[in-house]
């Protein structure tokens, strides 16, 4: 079942944490993938200074930020690692998750031709834990830039969130909420406890 809207019109620290378990698909050029979300970080713009959009920063690169909730947003760190966001709140507030990790279900041979141009069943063990281990490594594998931008995953048959086969309610003890990583620039939201991930689950990013 596809997730609707209410569902992402919530804060982004709930939504965070919900989104563990829920499944991403992806439909590219007659190929589907298909992986669980294992690992999330939120952003609040309005308090948050790892926010593009902190202060009320508003540039063409960070307008979907501002937007509906439910819709994609895609930045690129270093001019060539793309980063998978989802947009949350209502439109005009700047609050948005970062997907971190994913667990891959289907379509691993197309993620391994994408990832290391190999054949599945030739990766290491190492490498089929880097498939979608990041929120750069997940891009490549799923094939997600910037011409995602804006898209409307309530509506789109290109790249959407579906609940898992056996979908449920995860307990706090299988959920570690931490700080974020890769921020150290932004002061005192350092220290903020907004990732979450999947406890023991091998395509976190870091534990």
């Amino acid at each position: 079942m596809r997730i609707q809207k209410d569902f992402y019109a919530r804060d982004a620290i709930t939504v965070s944490r919900e989104l563990l378990g829920k499944v991403l698909v992806r439909n590219i050029n007659g190929i589907t993938f298909k992986g669980k979300i294992v690992e999330t970080e939120a952003y609040i713009g309005a308090i948050d200074k790892a926010s593009h959009a902190y202060g009320g920063r508003m540039t063409e690169r960070v307008k979907p930020l501002y937007g509906p909730p439910g819709i994609v947003y895609v930045f690129s760190i270093y001019g060539m690692y793309n980063c998978f966001n989802i947009i949350t709140k209502e439109e005009g507030t700047a609050e948005g998750v970062l997907i971190r990790g994913i667990e891959p279900l289907e379509g691993l041979e197309e993620m391994a031709k994408r990832r290391f141009d190999k054949d599945i069943d030739t990766l290491t063990k190492t490498q089929r834990k880097s498939l979608t281990n990041g929120p750069s490594k997940l891009c490549i594998a799923f094939s997600i830039d910037k011409n995602d931008n804006w898209v409307d995953m309530t509506k789109s048959e290109s790249i959407y969130l579906e609940e898992a086969k056996e979908a449920k309610v995860l307990s706090d003890e299988e959920i570690v909420e931490t700080t974020r990583i890769g921020i150290d620039y932004a002061e005192e939201a350092v220290h903020f406890p907004w990732r979450f991930y999947l406890k023991g689950n091998d395509w976190v990013s870091k534990k």
